[in-house]
This record gives C-alpha cells, sequence and structure tokens, in this order.
C-alpha cells in the first residue's frame, strides 16, 4: 500500500502563468488533507458475486459505524458498470458481479480498475487499484478449424510456409506457450516469437502423395494446460514455388474517432512473383475479435482498410489485426496493422450527485458542505478536462476538493420563511479548442427551524362592551402570525395569569385557543369598574416553543340600568320631613331642594326634577336641574296653610328611569299659630295614657292607681312646653352622599354652595324636624320645630300620592 495524492493542474491560457501556480498551489494544499492514500488489492478475475475483495475499514483504520454514518461508497471511474461494492456490516470489499478480465483489460498485460472510496461528512477520497489477475479461462482458438495450402513438388528442403497462429484470450503464461505438429514425413514446425511456420523437411513427389493433412495443436501455459487444433491440408502442385510478400511486415495508420464509414485508413500490399493466376494476390483479415470485424473491413482485392462502425476513442484506443495475403494457389503470407484512434471533443462532460443532504435545515452555518458532486469527461487531456460552475443567485458555491470532485457548500445564511426551495443548476464545460458543455439542475429544499415567534399583528388591542352583556359574548379577537412552517407556525392563545378587581382573570374572560377570539366569561358592571387590562400569549407549536405577548384592553360602556337615588328628602321609614314657609315669603324665595343622584354616568346620570302633582300648582316651582323648590309668586292669605309637592326625578338615558318623593309643606310664621297640631298631640297623648291606665287599673290596685294620676300631671305640664329640639334626635350630614357618586354641578347632586341638617327624632309615632338653613341669601330663616302626627297631614290632601310612595320606571 502506497501513500499518493495526485492533483492535475493544467495551463489552458498562456496568461497570467504565476497567478495559475499560485491557484494550483493553493488547490494542491487544500485537497491534500482530504486525500489518505492508496489501497491497492488483487484478486482472480470470474469470482463470483459477493466474495471479499479485501476489507477495507481494517485497512483504513475506520470502525464500522464510522464507516456507515459517513455514508461510505465506491465510485467507479469512466465506466456505468459497478464492479465493486462494500460490506457496511463487515468493511468488506466484495464483487457486484463477475469481472472478465479479458472484456476489461483485453491484450493489456496489467489489468487495473481505479475506483474511488468516498466518505463524507467531511469529504474523504481514498483512490483504491483493483489489479484483476488473469486465470486460464480461455482455451487456444485457431481462426480457422481448416488450412488449405498448396505446394509445388520443386520446393526445396527447408522452404517456409507461414501458418496463421492461434489466438488466446488471456495472457501472460495462460497464453499460448508452443505448438505441435502430429508427426510427418515431410513437415517439422518452427516457432519464432509468435511466427509459425511449416518447414519442408523432404521434398514432395506428387507422383507418391498429392495431398495429406496435418494435426497442429496449439497449448497454453496454465494449469491444467489449455488446447486447440487446426487441420492442414496440403495439396501438392506440379509448379508454383512463390508466396505473396507484403510490402511492409507492419503497416501504422490514425485515425480521427468518429470518423464516418467508409473512410480509408490504409492501403496494404502484397506481391507475387509468379504469374498468371498463380501471381493473383487476394486481402483477409487474420484472427480479429468480433468487435474488430465490425468496425472495419478489407478490400479483398485492392487491399484498403475501410471503417464500416463506430469508431469511439473512450472504448477503444488503437486496434491490432493481422492481413492475410493469399495468391491463387493458396500460398499465403501475414502483415500486422496498427491503427491509433485520435480522441475528439466529443464527450460532454457528466455531472454526478453523489451525495445530497436535502432537505437541509435554515440554521446551518457558511461554509457547511451540502453535497458532492462528480464530474467525469471520457475525453482525454485537455479535452477532459472540466470546470464547473453554478448560478450567481443562490447562497451555495461550488468548492473543487478532490480529483473530479467538487463540494456544494452555503455561503451565506438560510431562511425558509424567504426562499423555501432552490434549484441549482450545475454546469460543467470543458477545456476543449471547442468547449462542450453540460447542466444539471438539483432541487434543494429548506428545513423549517423554529426560529420565528408568533408576531401580533396589531401592537395592542381594544375591546368595548356594553355592561349586563350576556356571559359567552364576543369582545373582540387577536390575531398572530408566526412564518415559520406546520407544527413550528401553529398558533395557541392563551391568557396570561393576572388578577382583576381582586380575581382571576380567567374569571372575566375567556380566549379560544385555536381562533384568539375572546369571549367574557360574566356580565360585567360599569358601576363596580370602567375598564381593565388582560395580557394574551401566542405561542407556536415549536421544539422548544416561542411566544410573544399582547395587552388587551376592555372598556366598559355605561348602560341606562339605574334609577335616580332621592337623597333629600329621605324616602324610607314612615317619618317624614316638613317644611314651614314664612307667610312673608316672597315670589322666587328658596323653600327646599331636592337632593338625588344616579350612580350611571354621561347622559345616563344627568338629573331633571319636575313636580307632577300639588295642591296649588302655581305656588310652587322646582329648578329643573337643580332641585330647588321656591315660590312662584308671594304668599297670600288665601293659600291654604297645608301644602304637598309630589316631585320626580328623571335621568337622561334611552330609556329614562325615575324615582318621586313627597315634599310637605306649611306656610305658618310660628307652630302655634296651628291649633290643629295641639289637638292632634293631645288626643294622641291622651290615648296613650288612656291605655297606660287601663293597664294599671287591671294590674294593680288603688296604689298604683293614684301614682298613674301623679305620672299625668307631671306629663301633662310637660307638653305645655315648647321646644326647640328634642333630646334623642340623630343628625344626618348634609355633605354625605353614597360612594361612587359624583358631585358634578348641573347634574342633580348636590350643589357645594348649599349645606341642608336635618334632624329626626327616635320616636315610632312622631317626627321632630328643623326647619333648612341654608347659605343662600334668598333663604328664609326658620328655626321652629314641629311636632305633628302623620296622619293630621295626610287629611288635607286626600286623592294625592302618600309620603313614602315613589315612582320608579325601569325599562322591561
Amino acid at each position: 500500500m502506497g501513500i499518493g495524492a495526485p492533483f492535475a493542474c493544467t495551463m489552458g491560457d498562456k496568461g497570467f502563468p504565476a497567478l495559475f501556480r499560485i491557484i494550483c498551489f493553493v488547490s494542491l494544499m487544500a485537497t491534500m488533507p482530504l486525500v489518505r492514500g492508496d489501497l491497492s488489492y488483487s484478486f482472480p478475475e470470474e469470482m463470483k458475486s459477493g466474495s471479499v475483495i479485501g476489507n477495507v475499514a481494517k485497512d483504513l483504520g475506520i470502525n464500522l459505524k464510522t464507516l456507515s454514518s459517513r455514508k461510505a461508497r465506491v465510485d467507479i471511474e469512466g465506466t456505468r458498470k459497478r464492479y465493486c461494492d462494500i460490506n457496511m456490516n463487515t468493511g468488506d470489499l466484495i464483487t457486484a458481479e463477475r469481472i472478465d478480465r479479458e472484456s476489461l483489460c483485453g491484450k493489456k498485460p496489467s489489468c487495473v480498475v481505479k475506483i474511488d472510496l468516498v466518505l463524507e461528512n467531511p469529504l474523504e477520497l481514498h483512490r483504491v487499484s483493483l489489479h484483476v489477475q488473469d486465470v486460464n479461462d480461455n482455451s487456444p482458438k485457431f481462426r480457422e478449424t481448416l488450412i488449405e495450402m498448396e505446394i509445388s513438388e520443386s520446393a526445396e528442403r527447408g522452404n517456409r510456409f507461414s501458418i496463421e497462429e492461434a489466438h488466446d484470450a488471456d495472457i501472460g503464461q495462460n497464453y499460448v506457450q508452443r505448438y505441435i505438429l502430429q508427426k510427418n514425413d515431410h513437415f517439422i514446425l518452427a516457432v519464432d516469437s509468435n511466427k509459425v511456420e511449416l518447414v519442408l523437411e523432404n521434398k514432395l513427389d506428387r507422383e507418391k502423395q498429392k495431398e495429406m493433412n496435418l494435426l497442429l495443436s496449439a497449448l497454453d501455459g496454465g494449469s491444467p494446460h489449455k488446447s486447440g487444433t487446426v487441420v492442414i491440408h496440403v495439396t501438392v502442385l506440379d509448379a508454383n514455388d512463390n508466396a505473396p510478400v507484403f510490402t511492409q511486415a507492419v503497416y501504422k495508420a490514425s485515425l480521427p474517432e468518429n470518423s464516418p464509414p467508409g473512410t480509408i485508413v490504409m492501403t496494404v500490399s502484397a506481391t507475387d512473383a509468379d504469374e498468371g493466376v498463380n501471381g493473383e494476390v487476394t486481402y483477409q483479415f487474420g484472427h480479429v475479435s468480433d468487435d474488430d470485424v465490425s468496425l472495419f473491413s478489407i478490400d479483398p482485392q485492392t487491399g484498403k482498410v475501410e471503417v464500416t462502425g463506430l469508431i469511439d476513442f473512450e472504448e477503444v484506443s488503437s486496434f491490432e489485426m493481422k492481413v492475410q495475403a493469399k495468391d491463387g494457389l493458396g500460398l499465403t503470407s501475414y502483415a500486422k496493422v496498427l491503427i491509433d484512434v485520435n480522441d475528439l471533443n466529443d464527450s460532454p462532460s457528466a455531472i454526478y450527485v453523489k451525495s445530497l443532504s436535502n432537505p437541509i435545515p435554515e440554521n446551518v452555518s457558511p461554509d457547511t458542505e451540502v453535497g458532492i458532486i462528480n464530474v467525469q469527461d471520457r475525453d482525454s487531456e485537455k479535452n477532459g478536462q472540466v470546470r464547473c460552475s453554478i448560478q450567481h443567485n443562490v447562497p451555495f458555491k461550488l468548492v473543487p476538493s478532490i480529483k473530479n470532485y467538487y463540494s456544494l457548500v452555503t455561503t451565506g445564511q438560510l431562511d425558509r420563511e424567504l426562499v423555501s426551495d432552490y434549484n441549482i443548476t450545475i454546469t460543467a464545460t470543458d477545456e476543449g479548442s471547442q468547449p462542450l458543455s453540460s447542466s444539471k439542475t438539483v432541487q434543494l429544499s429548506v428545513a423549517d427551524i423554529n426560529d420565528n415567534p408568533p408576531v401580533f399583528e396589531e401592537q395592542s388591542y381594544s375591546a368595548y362592551v356594553s355592561e349586563n352583556n350576556k356571559p359567552g359574548s364576543t369582545l373582540c379577537s387577536v390575531s398572530a402570525r408566526d412564518p415559520d412552517w406546520r407544527q413550528n407556525g401553529t398558533v395557541i392563545y392563551s391568557l396570561l395569569p393576572g388578577e382583576v378587581n381582586g380575581a382571576s382573570v380567567s374569571s372575566y374572560l375567556s380566549v379560544n385557543g385555536d381562533t384568539g377570539v375572546i369571549h367574557a366569561v360574566r356580565s360585567f358592571d360599569y358601576e363596580q369598574f370602567r375598564s381593565f387590562k388582560v395580557h394574551v400569549s401566542a405561542r407556536d407549536n415549536g421544539s422548544p416553543p416561542l411566544s410573544s405577548n399582547v395587552t388587551v384592553s376592555v372598556f366598559i360602556s355605561d348602560v341606562n340600568d339605574n334609577s335616580p337615588q332621592i337623597l333629600y328628602p329621605a324616602p324610607e321609614g314612615s317619618s317624614f320631613m316638613t317644611e314651614l314657609v314664612p307667610k312673608a315669603a316672597h315670589g322666587g324665595s328658596l323653600v327646599s331642594k331636592v337632593i338625588a343622584v344616579d350612580a350611571d354616568s354621561g347622559q345616563n346620570a344627568w338629573l331633571s326634577y319636575h313636580i307632577v302633582k300639588a295642591t296649588d300648582p302655581g305656588l310652587f316651582t322646582i329648578g329643573l336641574h337643580s332641585g330647588e323648590i321656591r315660590t312662584q309668586r308671594d304668599i297670600s292669605e288665601s293659600d291654604s296653610m297645608k301644602q304637598n309637592l309630589i316631585v320626580a326625578v328623571k335621568d337622561n338615558g334611552q330609556p329614562s328611569l325615575s324615582a318621586t318623593c313627597a315634599m310637605y309643606l306649611l306656610i305658618s310664621d310660628n307652630l302655634a299659630e296651628v291649633p290643629e297640631l295641639k289637638d292632634i298631640s293631645y288626643d294622641e297623648k291622651n290615648s296613650k295614657l288612656t291605655s297606660y291606665l287601663i293597664i294599671a287599673l287591671v294590674s294593680v290596685s288603688t296604689f298604683f292607681l293614684t301614682f298613674i294620676i301623679i305620672i299625668l300631671g307631671v306629663r301633662f305640664c310637660r307638653r305645655r312646653k315648647p321646644r326647640l329640639l328634642f333630646d334623642g334626635a340623630v343628625a344626618i350630614p348634609g355633605a354625605y352622599l353614597p360612594p361612587n357618586y359624583a358631585d358634578v354641578d348641573g347634574t342633580g347632586t348636590l350643589r357645594s354652595a348649599y349645606n341642608y341638617d336635618a334632624y329626626l327624632t327616635t320616636g315610632s309615632r312622631t317626627s321632630d324636624f328643623k326647619f333648612v338653613s341654608s347659605y343662600n341669601d334668598n333663604t328664609l330663616p326658620a328655626d321652629q320645630t314641629l311636632k305633628k302626627s302623620p296622619t293630621e297631614f295626610m287629611d288635607p290632601f286626600e286623592g294625592l300620592e302618600t309620603p313614602d310612595e315613589k315612582d320608579s320606571h325601569k325599562p322591561d
């Protein structure tokens, strides 16, 4: 086994010699590490298919796993036949078919088949020489089974007569080694350098023997010997003692390949000294192979050798044949014909894709080898020197590696999302005077890598929903795109964990994992919160997965679902407020104010005030948006002392909602001027004492009756005293408003310019109040306290709504 790394650089152009030498040197240095050396194996021909030639794994020092992972294979140069292969399980180089040395190499003394053992990742080439040894599988053969010879009886002793030698397809020791002539009385055999002649030992006598048969045997040197025989039939003639003689012992000619049939190659010539018929010479080929017979012919009369078949330099570069000249009576002589075939640039280069990584991942780094290309040109010299190239608009290039191999490598970063497939056209051009080109297109697909996270179509999303929505209603839809392929581009949506108003975000919203549609899980209340934000994640299905997030803002719009709430006068309970109106009140004087709020917002909270019923409709008016009750005219003596107003408060929603309240007014300067209040109070207290007396009389003795009388006297004295404030009165701050109510000027809520105080007793049957005091200059002062039973106030207002009734108009 020898080490070698041949590399040929030829000069196609005589310009730039220094640059060319540098390029050759760099190429040689680049490829030397890839050529590990030559392996040489010898084996006999005709071995059965699958026979072991040698163990390449052992000889190269490569384990079987590496041999398989690096895709070891053999390439046969210059032929389409595959003579051998590699057994990946054992590392043996085995025959792929029977190999016939004679058909492979003909008469060449040495039959060597050059193959390339190729390893990938990285590319590595080992040149292997297969020496096919000849075996004795062919017997010697004569061209004819019977040779006719005519010899004159006047022939002298020692005359020689040429015999065409036997042919043996084998070579060396297995070729014809000797001849044996059957014993006879006249001839002996002379063999000299493959020239076989009959030598006349005793003169012939036609009268004794006109003809005779001689048996000639040819034997090879194989073991065991093989032989072939021919019968020589000799006819003894009266005259003609001259044989034809060629003008040259060897005829040489050159012939361009692809010469058309009919092309004259050469003319052979032989002369015969005899006259007449005996001197007429005819020509024919001696022993030639069947292939040569189909390529050439010889004119029997003129000796012109012509082309009759396709001459291909790549198949056979030279021919060697024997030409026989025979006169009219059968004497023969032989000459050798040598024909050299000149190569023409007639074979375009053949491009073979020996290895291809397809598809290739898009994240491969530049200068990654993705394929191995082999280019072969059957022509010789410059005609067989090839340059390879690919188009310039692809991120690949061809790098010469070893001999006629090229590596297809990447030149930049690949991106499947931009280009998913490449059609790479490889062009091979030879260096002939008239260059021939061939091309081959290689398709490469780029495999997807999960290198792109999903990208939302918008930077943020907004959803608008009216309060009191139905659970499960659709709010909005988010959408993300992932340019990756298949599962790497499949987007799955989900809500990121979080809280809204202290509750999990999943209790408010849900998102469809496939479509990105966001649904409401519950009904929203604008009065609880008006907006909130959630985060939606879009994740692909790659490994590992990539994701991105987006913010979704949910805005809740108000619906008119809250009726106005009246804060003053307070509608709850059986107690009610009564306002005193001085008799001297002028028109426009502020009497009282209805205070209301609405939990809604915007126009749904714009409140308006209306007097729907009144004892005297022309006496009082109410501010449309302020709720202030004022006199429309001056108070007259004819006006009823007791005035009852029913006030409705409406919002501006669609449809509008409302609430009502009752306002009780007394036109008087002093409570003492109202006798009905005294009587009612007296009767009311008296009835109470009567019930106590009845219980006392039934339960106790006369002693308790006396005690009750004393109690009645004390209470009677206290009843006669007027008072402004009662013990145990409860104050309601005028500045109190329910939570979430906005104090907006002009919307029906309490204006900051007014401050009202109301005082209620804790009693069950009576109501004590302090008259409203205002910081407005137009408000009349009143500081008297009224104590009266509610039933007294109701009598004059029969047919009107009761003080505790409210009208609420809510939408169905």
